[in-house]
């Protein structure tokens, strides 16, 4: 009887099971000399077998098709096949005699009935073993991206800490990674000069390898740098330190939206293009230039207008004068934002008092319940009896819960939206000192909508609150200020509210 050895490692990395190929020819060869079998080939092979398309498997078993050999050598039934297709195709072979025998140092075979079903019991065992190895890993990644804990390589920027199995960031290419997205977040970097950048300063990706367009696009679209994970199409929030602001990533996402967007080449430059509309017929209104200055008129599209031209430096002057009405200068603006700082302090200390008395509440209930569970061991209580009180305690304790929740979530929410409002109305004056008219698009596309051009005057309707405090700046012809935010005496609202 003529036999092939063959011997299997899971893994193609040479540094990892290094030892196993070694140990079992060792040990086979031994088997094969006590047992004076006829070795004519030896395969070794560096891959999982849990998946079919072995190419050292797939030759030794041509080898016995064509009658080279009739028996192999391994030294488990799991060598030679963990899915179903590699254990059949065995089973097989053996049911048209082309192998005659199978030899293990670990288990015994015969090509009988009994031996065949009990190969198949071993093969089957080996495939049960994968996929629950398999399930079993995957629960433990499930279990660590709930955790707050990325399971696999980390991103360019980060590391793998083996001690705690965590992501730390990298200290020698944060501060590179990080600039990348500045600089992309200008609008003046494209993919491919990002890509030279990394190569000039000597930022490298994984393995050392040169990092590519199609990279920087995946890092500047990757959540984990501002703190998320995203796993099998969910959003998990993660317990790493974030590289960069949300702020900062949002720019950049918007900046990628428009590079996809086909632009219009434009032989002028007319900044309020796009802004406004007819107030008589709705057309959009555009710009042409006439003896060195810009004028905006409508398009007529719809048919014949009456509306006549507005000079750009006109309607420039209208937009300055209703940016004046939600303006704050930057020294009230300190003021109001040292204001919204203090009572938040006092909404924090009032939502902690508070949650701390529902929580003596709560802690007084879970006595009660423990208490009327002692009576009820005792037989003092009925079934029924006990169910009912015990039902009125249950409903109180989830009620106290979700008002804890509520109080810890809710806490001084509000000043948030507050101080970026605050900030908002500080910018419009900036705006008036600048004149820089992007922005002034922009910032009037952010707070309001319907800018119409009427007669030819600028009406635009800006949003709640903005509308509020133009409408006090106009009733009282004069600019918004810090005294304007505190309540009148007759007032019954607190501060800010």
């Amino acid at each position: 009887m003529r036999y092939i050895v063959y011997t299997r490692k899971s893994t193609e990395d040479d540094d990892r099971q290094v030892l196993s190929i070694e140990a079992q020819l060792f040990e086979l060869k031994e088997f094969a000399a006590k047992e004076k079998l006829e070795i004519v080939a030896s395969f070794e092979e560096a891959k999982t077998a849990k998946e079919p398309g072995r190419i050292k498997f797939a030759e030794m078993l041509s080898l016995i098709e064509k009658g080279k050999a009739e028996g192999i050598l391994s030294w488990n039934p799991d060598r030679l096949a963990r899915n179903s297709v590699d254990g059949g195709r065995i089973i097989h072979m053996i049911d048209r005699g082309l192998i005659k025998s199978l030899k293990f140092p670990t288990f015994w075979f015969e090509p009988t009935p009994q031996g065949l079903f009990m190969l198949s019991i071993a093969f089957g065992q080996s495939k049960y073993y994968v996929d629950n190895l398999r399930e079993n890993t995957k629960r433990g990644l499930r279990q660590k991206i709930r955790n707050g804990v990325w399971p696999g390589w980390a991103p360019l920027g980060y590391l793998n800490n083996l001690k705690t199995k965590g992501i730390d960031i990298d200290p020698h290419k944060a501060a590179r990674l990080r600039r990348i997205f500045e600089l992309y977040s200008t609008g003046n970097q494209t993919l491919y000069s990002l890509a030279n950048c990394c190569d000039k300063n000597g930022l490298k990706g994984k393995l050392n390898k040169k990092i590519s367009p199609s990279n920087i696009q995946s890092i500047l679209q990757n959540i984990f740098y501002i703190g998320l994970m995203k796993y099998k199409g969910e959003i998990f929030e993660g317990t790493h330190e974030p590289l960069l602001s949300k702020k900062l990533f949002d720019k950049c996402q918007e900046v990628m939206a428009k590079r996809g967007k086909v632009k219009e080449v434009r032989k002028h430059n007319f900044t309020f293009l796009g802004l406004l509309k007819c107030g008589s017929c709705g057309c959009s209104i555009t710009a042409e230039k006439q003896k060195g200055h810009n004028y905006y008129r409508c398009t007529k599209k719809k048919g014949l207008c009456q509306e006549k031209y507005l000079r750009e430096e006109s309607l420039l002057k209208q937009i300055k004068n209703f940016l004046q009405k939600v303006s704050l200068s930057s020294h009230d603006t300190g003021k109001v934002l040292a204001a919204l700082n203090q009572e938040e302090e006092r909404a924090k200390q009032q939502a902690q008092s508070e949650a701390v008395n529902l929580k003596e509440q709560l802690a007084q209930i879970e006595v009660k319940l423990q208490k009327l569970l002692d009576v009820y061991l005792e037989n003092v209580l009925t079934q029924q009896e006990y169910a009912a009180k015990k039902e009125k305690l249950i409903a109180e304790k989830v009620r106290l819960e979700e008002k804890i929740t509520e109080i810890e979530q809710r806490g001084a929410s509000w000043l948030e939206p507050a101080r970026e409002f605050v900030l908002s109305l500080n910018q419009a004056a900036e705006l008036i000192k600048s004149e820089n008219k992007s922005e002034m698009t922009t910032f009037l596309k952010n707070i309001g909508s319907n800018c119409i051009l009427e007669n030819p005057q600028l009406k635009f309707s800006p949003k709640i609150p903005y509308d509020l405090v133009a409408e006090r700046s106009e009733a009282t012809s004069k600019t918004l200020q810090f005294s304007d935010w505190l309540p009148r005496e007759d007032s019954n609202h607190e501060p800010f509210a």
